[in-house]
């Protein structure tokens, strides 16, 4: 009788072994699918395409560059770079389009795409509301407010008594229509009452030096392109853009102290293609979440004028929210929209 038991009893234990395995094998599973890292290591496509509607140089470019590397670095997967510019994003956001919605394509911009793009372009080719999805709010690069050496004022108090009696006698130079620098200087005026008159450049490049030369008097730019002139007594800045003062130039105050809620600091984002499925986005925020802190990162950002927020989907979506509020009453301000 034990004879004819024992072959049963040694099938419990396998089968009991085997029920073992099978819940520390689950057990093991769940640890990983606990570690964001590890899932995009493991699970994530193993090339990743950063899509930047610019042409190398700028902002977004800058800052995809900085954590494609790092990113790469991290997972060992290959993170590459590519500038599709055209079309006011167009070019982008159909590169993305295009792509399958599986987390190997991100479009790194700045928030104009979303908040300034459809409201001065008509007849878009697509829909920021239906085609693009939030995943990440990477950096904040805020604008510096500068003067000439020649202008009479060595502070934003100063500036705007000098304005304010000088009429439209004054003027200011942006890196555009429609750019961000346009619709912040536009908000300024409104704001503090100040008569300026607009002078657009093709970007940066060639507005601070019009502000060197004194061909303008003021201008919004980044801290890098001015922090050289200013040392050199060639401008004066005078206060930032962005919601607070900047840790790039803490003794700067911000326009928002003047002017509260006052904040136009250029936002470089990451979006998806709608269809995504919501854990892969997460899971890249919180990888770039955790890049924008290593302490080479934030050292490179800082030398190009950018600070690290590694903010997530529902932090930037709401953060685009406001911007669209902001820009929406800049435009009318800048005569580009309708009253």
């Amino acid at each position: 009788m034990p004879s004819q038991m024992a072959p049963f009893h040694t099938r419990e234990i396998e089968d009991d072994m085997t029920k073992r395995k099978l819940i520390c094998t689950m057990v093991a599973s769940a640890a990983l699918l606990a570690m964001p890292g590890a899932v995009f290591a493991q699970e994530s496509p193993k090339v990743i395409r950063f899509v930047v509607p610019y042409a190398p140089g700028g902002l977004p470019d800058t800052v995809a560059r900085i954590v494609a590397q790092h990113l790469q670095q991290n997972s060992g997967k290959t993170v590459v770079v590519e500038n599709r510019p055209g079309a006011n994003g167009a070019v982008a956001a159909a590169a993305l389009a295009t792509s399958p919605a599986d987390g190997s394509t991100f479009l790194v911009t700045d928030g104009s795409m979303i908040t300034i793009n459809p409201l001065i372009t008509k007849n878009m080719s697509y829909n920021p509301d239906k085609d693009l999805v939030p995943v990440s709010l990477i950096a904040t690069s805020p604008l510096f407010l500068a003067t000439n050496a020649n202008v009479k004022a060595n502070t934003l108090d100063e500036f705007i008594k000098l304005a304010k009696a000088n009429g439209a006698s004054m003027n200011y130079g942006s890196s555009g229509i429609g750019s961000s620098h346009h619709l912040a200087m536009e908000a300024l005026k409104a704001g503090l009452g100040i008569p300026l008159q607009h002078i657009p450049y093709k970007g940066s490049g060639a507005s601070v030096p019009a502000l060197v030369g004194s061909q303008v008097d003021v201008v919004y730019s980044a801290y890098p392109s001015l922090a050289g002139f200013a040392k050199d007594g060639k401008v004066k800045i005078l206060a930032t853009n962005s919601a607070t003062r900047s840790s790039l130039a803490p003794n700067v105050p911000a326009v928002a102290e003047k002017l509260p809620g006052y904040d136009f600091a250029v936002r470089v984002i990451a979006l998806a293609r709608a269809g995504t499925p919501q854990p892969v986005i997460q899971t890249m925020s919180s990888e770039i979440a955790k890049v924008v802190k290593e302490a080479d990162v934030v050292s490179k950002f800082k030398s190009a004028g950018i600070e690290p927020v590694g903010g997530s989907p529902a932090q930037l979506e709401e953060a685009l929210k406001a911007e669209k509020e902001r820009m929406a009453v800049a435009g009318k301000q800048a005569h580009l929209l309708p009253e």
